[in-house]
């Protein structure tokens, strides 16, 4: 998935794919507790998913302090923004959806 979002403010937020490697490392990032907490895993993921904001690179986070930066930096608008874009379906699964 490489899928570009705009929040409220303007911003240009580029989204990556989280595969199963990378939702591992996600889980390991959390720990046992935090992992199995489904509203903070789920910002979590928003925030993992976010690969630049302003063409400015964003790193995979590796610690629970490199999500906090990220969404620091996305604020609420950016979180609605990656948020709504994760929803969205992308055009492979609606072509895939309508059978052609």
């Amino acid at each position: 998935m490489t899928a570009v979002a705009r929040d409220r403010r303007g911003r240009r937020i580029e989204l990556r794919r989280i595969g199963v490697v990378e939702q591992l490392r996600l889980f390991k990032c959390l720990g046992p507790e935090l992992a199995e907490n489904r509203a903070y895993f789920g910002l979590a993921r928003l925030a993992a998913m976010v690969s630049a904001i302003d063409d400015v690179p964003v790193p995979f986070p590796v610690s629970e302090a490199g999500l906090e930066a990220i969404l620091e930096r996305l604020d609420e608008d950016g979180v609605e923004a990656v948020g709504t874009a994760a929803e969205a379906p992308r055009p492979e699964e609606i072509v895939a959806d309508a059978g052609n």
